[in-house]
């Protein structure tokens, strides 16, 4: 059964990608790595945007790495890493 995500992007990420959010479908569960693939294969800008940089991912609003696994219920966020002082 296909389940629909919600995605959402902050930051420098969300204007790179000229949206805050995005629906994506997955098939039961993925890895925060595997959404990261699909989100790339969306067109170029979006390849370099997730393929050339370390983004930080969030689920449920925990910190998470690249082998957290996602289910639909979930709400996912991606964002460059932040510096301050």
């Amino acid at each position: 059964m296909r389940d629909q995500l919600e995605v959402l992007f902050f930051a420098q990420l969300k204007e790179e990608l000229g949206c805050d959010s995005w629906s994506i479908e997955i098939d039961g569960e993925v890895s925060i790595y595997q959404l990261k693939q699909r989100l790339a294969a969306q067109n170029e800008n979006w390849l370099k945007s997730f393929s050339g940089k370390k983004l930080l991912a969030a689920i449920n609003q925990q910190m998470v790495g690249d082998e957290a696994i996602v289910k639909a219920s979930d709400e996912v966020a991606f964002f460059p890493p932040v510096t301050g002082g």
